[in-house]
C-alpha cells in the first residue's frame, strides 16, 4: 500500500468502524426509539437509559482499548469490536426484555469503542509519513463513516418501520417494526465488518505509547476536557430524542426519513466546512464557536417548530458535532508535547464519555418531569453553551495558533 489512492481507499474501508459504532449502533437508535417506547411502554428516562448504557459501555471500551490492542494487535482488536457490536445489534432485535436490552446496548458501546478508537489509530498509522493535508483527508474520510451509517439508516429504517410488519406477518413471522429495524441495521453491520476485514490486510499496527508517555499534568488540558464533558452531555441527547420530538410534533415518517438523511449527509461532509476555521482559530477557540453553533441548532426546532427549521437544525447539528471532536484533538495537540498526545486524547475521551453517559438519562428524566421533550432539548442546548464558556480559560492559556 504505497499510493495515495490506496491509502484513501483503506481509510474509506476502515470507516466501517464509526459507521457501525456510531451511525448504526448509537445514533440510529433515535429512529427506533419512538416505536420501541410505544410498543414496550417506556418512559422517556427509560428510553434514554438505553443510550446511557451504550455510552457507559463505550467509556469502558475506550479505557481498555489500548491494553487490548497491545495484547492481540490493533487490527484484530478493531475487528473484534466491529463483530461484537454487530452481534449486539442482533441481540437487540431478538428480545423485548428491558434488562437484556440494557446489556445489549452496553455491549454495543463496548465493542463500538474498540472499533472507533482503534480504527482511528490504524488510519493515522496508514497516513504516517505523508503530508498533513493527506493525513487530515484520511481522518476526515474515516470519521465521515458515522454520517454514512446515519444516512443508510435514514434511507432504510423508516421504510422498514412502515412496510416491514405487514410483510413479516404475510410471511408468518410475528416481529414488531422496531425488531425488523434492528435486523436491518445488523445486516448493514455485517457487510461493513466484512469490508473492514478485507482492508485490514493493507494496514500496519501502530506502536502503543511507552509507559513514560502515559503520565502528564492533566491540568494542562483541564478546561478543554471539562468543555468536552459538557459537549458529551448535550449533543447525545439531541441525537437520541430528536426523532421522538419530531413525531410528537406531527411530522410524518417520510419527512422523518428525509430529516435523518440530511443529518447523516451533513455529518459526512461537515469537516470540509469547518476544517479551515479550526486551523485558523486553533482548538479551544474553534471549539467554542462550534459549541455555540451546535447549541443554536439543538434549540432551533423547539423555538421555531416549523418543518423548514427542523431541516436546518438537522443540517447544523449533523454538520457540526463531529467537528467538535476535531477541534478537541487540535486543542490537545496545542497544549501538550507530541509524546503526550495519546495520553491527552485518552484523558479527554474519558471526560467526554462521562458526559455522554449521563446525557441521555438526564435529558429523558428532565423531559419526564417537565412533560416535554422540547424542554429536554433546550436543556441540552444550555449544557452546550456551558461547554463553550469553559473553553475560554483554555483558549487564553494556549493563545492563538501561529500563522507562519
Amino acid at each position: 500500500m504505497t499510493s495515495r489512492a490506496d491509502r484513501l481507499l483503506v481509510a474509506l474501508a476502515l470507516s466501517a468502524g464509526p459507521l457501525i459504532a456510531l451511525g448504526l449502533a448509537r445514533f440510529a437508535y433515535a429512529l427506533l426509539l419512538p416505536d420501541m417506547a410505544a410498543d414496550l411502554g417506556w418512559s422517556w428516562s427509560q428510553a434514554g437509559a438505553l443510550n446511557t448504557a451504550n455510552a457507559a459501555g463505550y467509556l469502558v471500551g475506550a479505557l481498555v482499548a489500548a491494553p487490548l490492542a497491545r495484547r492481540v494487535g490493533t487490527g484484530r482488536a478493531f475487528l473484534l469490536g466491529a463483530a461484537l457490536t454487530t452481534v449486539s445489534l442482533l441481540l437487540t432485535a431478538l428480545t423485548s426484555a428491558y434488562a437484556v436490552l440494557l446489556v445489549a446496548r452496553t455491549v454495543a458501546g463496548l465493542g463500538g469503542a474498540w472499533a472507533f478508537v482503534l480504527g482511528a489509530a490504524l488510519v493515522a498509522a496508514a497516513g504516517a509519513g505523508g503530508t498533513p493535508g493527506r493525513a487530515a483527508l484520511m481522518l476526515g474520510l474515516y470519521y465521515g463513516g458515522a454520517g454514512g451509517g446515519m444516512t443508510l439508516a435514514g434511507l432504510l429504517v423508516p421504510w422498514v418501520l412502515d412496510r416491514g410488519p405487514s410483510a413479516a406477518t404475510s410471511a408468518g413471522l410475528h416481529l414488531a417494526g422496531w425488531q425488523l429495524g434492528w435486523l436491518t441495521l445488523t445486516a448493514l453491520a455485517v457487510v461493513a465488518t466484512l469490508v473492514a476485514a478485507r482492508a485490514l490486510r493493507h494496514t500496519v499496527d501502530p506502536q502503543p505509547p511507552r509507559a513514560q508517555e502515559q503520565r502528564f499534568d492533566q491540568r494542562r488540558i483541564g478546561w478543554l476536557s471539562a468543555a468536552y464533558t459538557f459537549f458529551g452531555l448535550g449533543y447525545i441527547a439531541y441525537l437520541t430524542f430528536i426523532i421522538a420530538f419530531l413525531q410528537e410534533a406531527g411530522v410524518g415518517l417520510r419527512t422523518v426519513a428525509a430529516f435523518w438523511v440530511v443529518v447523516g449527509v451533513a455529518a459526512s461532509g461537515g469537516w470540509l466546512a469547518w476544517g479551515r476555521l479550526i486551523g485558523r482559530l486553533g482548538g479551544a477557540r474553534s471549539m467554542a464557536v462550534l459549541l455555540v453553533v451546535l447549541a443554536a441548532g439543538t434549540a432551533l426546532p423547539v423555538l421555531v417548530p416549523q418543518t423548514w427549521s427542523f431541516f436546518v437544525s438537522g443540517a447544523v447539528v449533523g454538520g457540526t458535532f463531529l467537528s467538535v471532536v476535531t477541534a478537541m484533538t487540535v486543542g490537545v495537540r496545542e497544549s501538550l508535547p507530541s509524546t503526550l498526545w495519546t495520553s491527552g486524547l485518552a484523558f479527554a475521551t474519558v471526560a467526554f464519555g462521562a458526559g455522554q453517559t449521563a446525557g441521555p438519562w438526564l435529558t429523558g428524566w428532565f423531559s419526564d418531569v417537565s412533560g416535554s421533550l422540547g424542554a429536554g432539548l433546550v436543556l441540552s442546548a444550555v449544557l452546550l453553551l456551558v461547554g463553550a464558556v469553559l473553553t475560554v480559560p483554555q483558549a487564553r492559556r494556549t493563545g492563538a495558533p501561529s500563522t507562519t
